[in-house]
């Protein structure tokens, strides 16, 4: 399992590029920090996940779909993006 030292820099790269939740809504998001803000249908959405939020994350990666990362916030979000293979490599 990948550390989040290796995995968040792989976030940070793909800012602006587009995802899809499991049920198929595409979103983008930025890394202004420690944390994502994540944009639907150009609206930036009210949450802010963070870094710990994806490091508490790995280790139930993988993850066959976001309900198995209880206690996560926007835990669709954070499936969605540890779950594609521009982030999750072959680590997972």
């Amino acid at each position: 399992m990948a550390a989040i030292e290796v995995v968040w820099p792989r976030i940070e790269a793909n800012a602006g590029r587009e995802f899809k939740t499991v049920t198929g809504l595409r979103f983008t998001y930025r890394v202004p920090g420690h944390f994502i803000r994540v944009t639907r249908e150009g609206r930036e959405i009210n949450r802010v996940l963070s870094r710990t939020n994806f490091e508490k994350a790995l280790p139930s990666m993988p993850a066959s779909n976001p309900s198995q990362l209880k206690g996560r916030q926007g835990s669709a979000y954070v499936w969605a993006i540890l779950m594609d293979p521009r982030i999750r490599q072959s680590d997972w």
